[in-house]
């Protein structure tokens, strides 16, 4: 069955087809070698490419599935149950809807279709240094020579930066203080001539982050997605898909956590204890919560076409309930939990002692959770805004 062809089929065939599919063509276990892995993914995003089976939310002008509703939400499910590879970079759910939305058609064409199929990976460009989550005032300067921006600064936290063929980046075009007056959306070749990306070392040992340096990088006027100087409404849709899109993203890969934590549980002779009991049920209905919430979402950019500002409520949500549920899987290790992934003596490899020090920076990447509490209280709840904060905010 072709994705593609699937909405003409009832709900449970389309679930059929897929889990067949994802079955059927699984690329195998993850490669270690970091380039044989990255091969392994782009052969992967090809295959569900070709078969009609990428972008469920994507229109089909662009490769994608134009899925309802219903089938967007049985699609993550499926996905995050067939234990298939994801994405490659953050191009898919942040950048694409804004060059849906405001590219040319000369860029969509160009652009869309090899993000979707892998062929070209995308890093976001937003955060710097000195800005933070005041992410109006970034300082990274785009000086306009003719057909060409000039552009010299410094980003970082850009995951994916090192594996990207394209950073999508906020760069300033307006004058010295002209904040988000004075912002541009330029896409900018990864390999161009002056761009340096060094990768950061986390917690875990690992390099999920990466800081990117411009030194005179040439970038041609007509890769800037809208006017010059209007990149900040832009920017605004990029925020909000980025927390929409891993709203149901989460839901279905925390459902499976979640069984793997009560498995742990099991294993581990805890489940006779009330208060064991207590946390997991607790837990059990945050994945609900998680789930309707990104249900929610869905529907309201099918309704709108944006997200809106709720979607920050599904961020702070996803990012407390991840860090709380790696806590909890270290007290069920007791003094197994100090053991690394590289420990013989580790419980499952050290996977859950590795989660938890990955989700040490949950509230800070994607926009703070002081951030996104401050954009819930003014703009969900209506409250008055605190003159002291910035107007909006960005942390990755």
């Amino acid at each position: 069955m072709n994705g593609r062809g699937a909405p003409t089929s009832s709900a449970d065939g389309f679930r059929a087809g897929l889990r067949a599919f994802l079955t059927d063509h699984h690329p195998g276990r993850r490669p270690k070698d970091p380039v044989d892995r990255l091969a392994w993914q782009k052969a992967w995003l090809a295959t569900l490419f070709d078969a009609g089976y990428a972008g469920p939310s994507w229109p089909r002008e662009y490769g994608g599935m134009d899925l309802d509703f219903a089938r967007q939400v049985i699609y993550q499910e499926e996905y995050a149950r067939a234990r298939v590879p994801g994405p490659l970079g953050t191009g898919l759910g942040i950048a694409a809807p804004t060059l849906i939305t405001y590219g040319t058609p000369e860029q969509k064409e160009r652009f869309l279709r090899p993000m979707l199929r892998g062929d070209a990976v995308w890093a976001q460009g937003y955060s710097e240094p000195e800005a933070g989550s005041d992410l109006p005032a970034l300082r990274t300067r785009a000086r306009r020579e003719g057909d060409e921006y000039v552009v010299n600064g410094q980003k970082v936290w850009n995951s994916a930066a090192d594996i990207a063929d394209v950073l999508f980046t906020l760069v300033r075009t307006g004058p010295s203080g002209s904040r988000q007056d004075g912002v541009s959306y330029l896409l900018i070749d990864a390999h161009a001539p002056g761009v340096e990306v060094r990768p950061l070392r986390d917690l875990t040992g690992d390099a999920h982050f990466c800081e990117i340096f411009f030194d005179d990088v040439r970038v041609p006027v007509a890769d800037r997605i809208g006017p010059e100087n209007g990149g900040w409404p832009l920017v605004r849709t990029s925020l909000g898909h980025e927390r929409a899109a891993g709203a149901m993203n989460q839901a279905a890969l925390y459902r499976r956590v979640l069984d793997e934590l009560i498995e742990l549980a099991h294993e581990r002779g805890a489940t006779a204890d009330p208060l064991v009991r207590d946390r997991l049920a607790d837990f059990e209905i945050r994945v609900t919560i998680m789930r309707l919430t990104g249900m929610r979402t869905i529907a309201d950019i099918m309704a709108r076409g944006e997200p809106g500002p709720a979607s920050s409520t599904s961020r702070l949500f996803i990012a407390t309930f991840e860090q709380e549920l790696h806590e909890f899987a270290l007290e069920l290790l007791g003094p197994y939990g100090i053991l690394g992934r590289h420990d013989p003596h580790a419980v499952q490899r050290g996977r859950w002692v590795w989660g938890f020090l990955r989700t040490r920076a949950s509230t800070i990447g994607a926009g703070t959770a002081e951030i996104q509490r401050n954009t819930i209280a003014e703009q969900v709840l209506g409250l008055p805004r605190d003159p002291a904060t910035p107007t909006t905010g960005r942390a990755r």
